[in-house]
């Protein structure tokens, strides 16, 4: 029974070599750091894929290079657990209403300027945020849309509590993520929502990092989704846009880019499936993962435009 000892003893150590894997790529993908070398992720070279699948890979901070070209004004918000949330409140005095900005994962409210400026000659004031560990915001740590409907949620009420009304929350990847869980856990009464590729659950996303990382979606990406739970308490497979969704109870644009290799279509008809308010689903033919708007401006500034004035 010799070799029954050890092909048990090898399948252990293989299990606890991978779990070991799992936790430090877990930390890595929820933490950023200032300085951290930028990385391609999709034209990586062999080694510097075997390199990033022993080791992880240490993410960059996100930097707001450029500034709004409109007035504005510096706001900070400051979370439960003593975080400063950076924010660019533009005022519009044309009407008392309002949109708020939420970006993506590993980005900034910088990239999100055009959209800002564009909201601004529909004639909304305009409030961008930058989530916690990205941009001028304090922290390290991203929690993948656990913590950051918080942060939507301050934003929500910071702009009540300045006189707007008929507020708009819009948001891209991570943002339209935190977007729909804030809906969730706090009943926002939001006028209109603009989601841009939110994830369907924190399993999937993972699933679609390691895609555009190009390794297999294997169990690995299940070790991943545990141990980032664990790493953050709290019980990360029940992370989920596509289930929060049903919780939505004002209008809604969705939109999508058919060639996106992290957020699915299967993730993307099941958040709209479950949306039971007014909805509308924009697809983009040939759009990645992706600012939309830069991808196709007419295309974008209708839809956004029609959605608005409806």
């Amino acid at each position: 029974m010799k070799w029954i000892r050890r092909v048990s003893y090898t399948v252990l150590g293989l299990f606890i070599f991978l779990n070991v894997m799992a936790i430090f790529h877990a930390w890595q993908f929820t933490h950023f750091y200032p300085n951290a070398e930028k990385i391609d992720l999709k034209n990586l070279g062999i080694g510097q894929k075997i390199k990033m699948v022993f080791f992880g890979y240490e993410f960059p901070k996100s930097e707001v290079t450029t500034k709004p070209s409109l007035p504005f004004s510096e706001t900070t918000l400051l979370t439960k657990d003593g975080l400063k949330i950076s924010g660019w409140l533009i005022r519009n005095d044309s009407t008392p209403h309002a949109v708020i900005l939420f970006h993506g994962h590993g980005n900034s409210k910088g990239r999100l300027i055009k959209h800002t400026e564009y909201f601004y000659k529909l004639g909304y004031s305009v409030l961008a945020i930058d989530f916690r560990a990205h941009g001028d915001s304090e922290g390290t740590t991203c929690t993948v849309g656990y913590k950051e409907p918080e942060e939507v949620k301050l934003a929500f009420d910071f702009m009540k509590s300045e006189g707007f009304e008929n507020i708009v929350l819009y948001g891209t990847s991570l943002g339209a993520a935190s977007i729909i869980k804030a809906e969730r856990d706090f009943q926002l009464p939001a006028h209109k929502l603009i989601l841009e590729m939110p994830f369907g659950s924190l399993p999937q996303a993972v699933k679609g990092r390691m895609r555009i990382m190009g390794i297999p979606p294997t169990p690995l990406a299940q070790m991943l989704t545990f141990w980032g739970g664990v790493e953050h308490g709290f019980w990360a497979f029940n992370l989920s846009p596509c289930d929060y969704a049903t919780s939505i109870k004002c209008p809604v644009l969705l939109q999508w880019g058919d060639q996106d290799p992290r957020v699915t279509e299967e993730e993307t008809q099941c958040i709209y499936g479950n949306i039971g308010s007014e909805k509308k689903l924009v697809v983009y033919k040939g759009a990645a993962h992706q600012s939309l708007y830069e991808f196709n401006p007419e295309k974008w500034e209708s839809e956004v435009k029609g959605f608005l004035e409806k």
